[in-house]
């Protein structure tokens, strides 16, 4: 702080350093938060500033006294030292620098400008405008980190008229409502992990597959908190509202009301027959025709005895260029690679295994997930059935293949189609490989993939239906965490066995964009929309009508609407940027074909790395009178 030079007894060129600390109260119904700033580390005598009002506050700052040695340092300038001829200067000079100290609720803040003047400078306003705050100075930084742990808990957004003046609002109370209705097993202190923890329980709950997404953020009881940043992005993306912006800071791309035309109608066709793939190899086995070839896949399907070959040009196991005795020397080789690995964790000792904690909390995750994994299909039913066998042992080599991922819950969803396909150890193993390319943000610690899904969803939506998505968001659910489930493992608890298999290999030719699972979300939303706003669900009405949406829908009928909707929207003349970025559209319309016809995961092989690529920077959080909204920075 600067003191003012006019100020009696202040020297023109003293700087005043301090720290700040935040102490959050937190209950299932509210959550405030209260920075402090203080003066002296060794001081007990910190005080609150003058016009801070209220019991609590003294309360609080009594409290945080204890907390000192966890403070984290915001500015360390040093200060001038006054003289003191009685000898007392230390207690003296501590004094003087508690005078300054003060706590503010950020329920109360109004707004905070940001200036700059070789350093940065923050003036923070109250909503009580006779109240001021001092101006805070981070000479040698720490203003950033300052507004990114303030973002935590409000969202700072950008007055139009001036770019450097934050206005503040507080989260609203959505996530404080109940989530019993989620998940079936709600009597495994569902409340209770809400009190602790409410966010980190929103993901959990949403999700209904597995306690990962819990584990993912806290950890273990006996480990240390997860870091802020993550339960900043955390926070970030449970406010309601979010929008995707391609534009540098500080301008904001506005997506408004745009014509996208009439929804043009689209067919389906029959499964690609036998007869029809084997028209499609040369005499030497390549694949000929691919494009259109891929074409009728999308269109259509395969029938079921065409899956086991198909699936593994459609997957990047084969190259569909690729002659018979290259893959068949592929297989040989892929094979010996496959046992090598499977060697490894069968080769380790039950002693060596105790000093393998990882290893040991892997193989118990799978040994759970197997015994419930699909357990109703033939191919898995039963006790002492050899497909759980082969489910068990290609999720333990994966380990080996993968280890710092790993296995995560949810996982065994996504193999378990692909074994019952392929019918054979090795290619399954090494099928599941290219799915795990591209689902691996999925199941990353971080989540960014799931949460970048998120927001690009949620900007799909508003482009196509605007009334509907203020809708939701006027019902606190504009953050469409209702979809976490589908996004997570590809609608593998939304469909039927038989229904999964024909949504994942048209998914995978590529077409006819770029996050076309994305269009499937859209086109199911699309369909129950009229009931949704009709019956006026609220949020509760609304988590439990998509969740019993599971096993109910028509697979060819979401189909045939994702095309439409794919085909709408690349007609649109005026389409945003950011949703051109999401759906991989570029200015050459006709590029519907993923570039590299060897390569099937041409569409989608930039997606693990484009996991963030419409936000590889940061969340910026703006608000409005009615209503909170995010841009994601490109």
């Amino acid at each position: 702080i600067h003191p003012s030079s006019d100020e009696d007894g202040i020297e023109q060129d003293l700087l005043v350093s301090g720290l700040c600390h935040s102490c959050i109260t937190n209950t299932c119904t509210h959550l405030s938060l209260y920075f402090t700033l203080v003066f002296d580390q060794d001081s007990s005598s910190v005080v609150e500033w003058a016009q801070c009002p209220g019991e609590r506050s003294h309360q609080l700052l009594e409290t945080q006294q204890s907390y000192e040695t966890e403070w984290d340092m915001v500015n360390a300038v040093s200060f001038k030292r006054k003289p003191c001829p009685n000898g007392e200067g230390s207690l003296n000079h501590s004094h003087e620098r508690s005078r300054w100290a003060f706590t503010f609720s950020v329920s109360d803040l109004r707004s905070i400008t940001v200036k700059e003047e070789g350093w940065t400078f923050l003036i923070f306003k109250l909503k009580e405008s006779s109240t001021t705050l001092p101006t805070l100075h981070f000479h040698q930084g720490g203003s950033r980190e300052f507004l990114d742990s303030l973002r935590r808990f409000a969202l700072l957004s950008e007055t139009p008229d001036d770019e450097t003046c934050l206005i503040v609002s507080t989260p609203n109370k959505a996530l404080s409502q109940s989530f019993e209705n989620l998940l079936d097993d709600n009597n495994f202190g569902l409340v209770h992990k809400f009190k602790k923890d409410p966010y980190v329980t929103t993901l959990g709950g949403f999700s209904k597959v597995t306690n990962y997404i819990f584990d993912a953020f806290r950890g273990t009881e006996e480990q240390h908190q997860r870091p802020p940043e993550e339960v900043a992005d955390l926070l970030g993306e449970v406010i309601p509202g979010l929008e995707i912006n391609q534009q540098e800071e500080p301008g904001f791309e506005v997506i408004t009301r745009i014509d996208l035309g009439t929804r043009p109608q689209v067919t389906r066709r029959e499964p690609l027959s036998a007869d029809d793939w084997t028209k499609h190899q040369d005499p030497e086995g390549r694949m000929i025709q691919i494009p259109h070839l891929r074409q009728v896949i999308f269109k259509g399907g395969l029938c079921h005895a065409v899956r086991k070959e198909a699936w593994k040009f459609l997957l990047g196991y084969f190259p569909w260029d690729s002659t018979l005795e290259e893959r068949k020397a592929l297989q040989r080789n892929k094979t010996d690679e496959y046992f090598r690995m499977k060697l490894q964790w069968k080769s380790v000792s039950e002693e060596q295994e105790r000093r393998n904690s990882r290893l040991r909390d892997y193989r118990s995750l799978i040994e759970k997930d197997v015994n419930r994994t699909d357990r109703t299909n033939r191919f898995y039913e039963g006790i002492d059935n050899p497909g759980l066998v082969l489910l068990h042992d290609i999720l333990m080599t994966y380990c080996m293949y993968d280890f710092d991922l790993g296995y995560v819950q949810g996982m065994s969803d996504l193999l378990s189609p692909i074994l019952y396909v392929m019918e054979n150890e090795v290619d399954a193993f090494w099928c599941f490989v290219s799915f795990m390319d591209q689902m691996h943000q999925n199941f990353e610690e971080q989540m960014q993939g799931m949460k970048t899904q998120l927001i690009q969803l949620s900007t799909l939506l508003r482009l196509l239906d605007l009334a509907f998505w203020n809708y939701l968001e006027s019902q606190d659910s504009g953050y469409l965490y209702f979809c976490f489930r589908w996004l997570l493992i590809r609608f593998k608890r939304e469909l039927s066995f038989q229904d999964v298999l024909r949504l994942w290999e048209v998914m995978w030719t590529g077409l006819p964009c770029q996050n076309f699972h994305l269009l499937v979300c859209c086109a199911i939303l699309d369909s129950e929309k009229q009931k949704i706003m009709e019956e006026n669900y609220g949020f509760n009405e609304i988590l439990k009508h998509i969740n019993e949406l599971s096993m109910k829908l028509d697979i060819e009928e979401i189909l045939q609407k994702a095309e439409g909707i794919s085909l709408q929207i690349k007609s649109c003349k005026d389409l945003p940027d950011s949703v051109s970025s999401i759906l991989g559209f570029t200015s050459d319309v006709s590029g519907s074909e993923p570039s590299n016809p060897g390569s099937p995961w041409a569409p989608r092989a930039t997606q693990r790395q484009d996991a963030c690529s419409n936000g590889h920077g940061h969340l910026r959080e703006t608000s409005s009178h009615n209503s909170c909204k995010v841009a994601f920075i490109s």
